[in-house]
């Protein structure tokens, strides 16, 4: 098969959907890979690094959709991307849909078919390609909220883990996924005060038990999360419902309530946010105020460190690449039920109920597709 990887435009982004170890594995195999020039400059790697494991580099976009069946990305096809996908194309990538209903149009319009990483399963119903971008940003939370609660940059002003005398600041983890959990993780390490809500009573034992009681659980209600939020320094937004736009669980009357330069970090940003308040940002601006709140919504949270980002997210999509590449879009996608369940647009058509449902558009499922149960 011929796969292309083109250079990401989402601002700021620097990951980049191949490192040259995964390239040098597909070649190995018999297929074609090209490079847009440049692709792999954000995580580190040039184009003589591709082309020494047997990658073509391309001069622009144009060049490397038209040589390319599949498009192995990083992020959500930008408006000039969805331009460039035809009927003949298979895009693999997060797509993030069900917040994004112009994307879901230029898919639509494309008629290509469109795989997202955040839908795809294992034999245990996990996320598999999901989990390594919620590892990074579960941790990287906790760093860009200790730099927001800094006087300098109009938090309040605290010490994530106080000091000996002095109080550590109340963290707030609203949802104990993947996500959720790192994010725990760095904040205990970091010594700060520091609750999980969830609705799930048996994810919730574990956590007490992962952190033998070093991080507080809640069952999340609507009265105990608001009285939370009011003694909250810093609440993470980490709620996951796979493939659907995230429930907003905070809201902008309940930013009155709050402490005077207390931070929000939506991690849950990519779809549509679990803040009443939030909207996306990027790494140029990240920071934004609402009634004395800060406001963290950065839609690439990741792409800040794009070569362990690149790294972690490649060695879970490889051997779905591989499987694509070695049967066909359409067999790969009926023999296996779990890349199935990220195949979200076909043949003109939303193919998941989840993101058709949000979207409020129609939900089809394409003549060719008959998965194995």
């Amino acid at each position: 098969m011929r796969i292309g990887v083109p250079t990401e435009i989402k601002k700021q982004e620097f990951r980049v959907g191949l490192t040259p170890e995964s390239v040098g594995e597909l070649v190995a195999a018999g297929h074609e890979v090209a490079i847009q020039a440049g692709a792999g400059e954000g995580s580190g790697f040039t184009d003589p690094e591709y082309t020494a494991v047997g990658a073509n580099i391309l001069p622009d976009a144009d060049a490397l959709f038209a040589a390319s069946e599949l498009i192995v990305k990083v992020k959500e096809p930008q408006a000039e991307e969805c331009a460039r996908l035809t009927p003949a194309h298979t895009l693999f990538t997060y797509l993030h849909l069900a917040a994004d209903p112009t994307q879901a149009r230029g898919l639509i319009q494309s008629g290509a078919t469109a795989i997202a990483y955040e839908t795809v399963t294992d034999r245990d119903g996990r996320l598999p390609l999901l989990t390594p971008m919620s590892q990074v940003a579960g941790r990287m939370s906790m760093q860009v909220a200790a730099w927001a609660l800094m006087k300098t940059r109009r938090g309040r002003g605290l010490l994530l883990g106080g000091v000996p005398g002095v109080t550590p600041a109340k963290v707030i983890i609203i949802g104990g996924g993947v996500s959720g959990t790192n994010a725990a993780e760095i904040a205990v390490g970091m010594r700060a005060d520091v609750t999980v809500f969830d609705r799930n009573t048996q994810r919730l034992a574990e956590l007490d038990a992962q952190f033998n009681g070093l991080v507080k659980t809640m069952y999340s209600t609507r009265t105990a999360l608001a009285e939370a939020v009011k003694q909250a320094d810093l609440i993470i937004g980490a709620v996951l419902i796979p493939g659907a736009a995230a429930p907003k669980l905070v809201t902008r009357d309940q930013l009155k309530t709050m402490k005077p330069g207390a931070v929000l970090v939506d991690i849950a940003i990519d779809q549509g946010g679990c803040f009443e308040t939030s909207h996306p940002t990027t790494h140029a601006d990240p920071i934004y105020e609402i009634d004395g709140i800060l406001h963290y919504c950065v839609a690439n949270m990741p792409g800040a460190v794009p070569r362990t980002s690149t790294y972690a997210l490649n060695n879970a999509t490889l051997p779905f690449v591989m499987q694509i590449a070695e049967k066909g879009t359409h067999v790969a996608l009926n023999e296996n039920p779990h890349l199935a369940r990220g195949l979200t647009v076909a043949s003109g058509m939303i193919t998941h109920a989840a993101v058709a449902r949000d979207l409020d558009m129609d939900f089809a499922t394409p003549d060719w597709f008959v998965p194995v149960a």
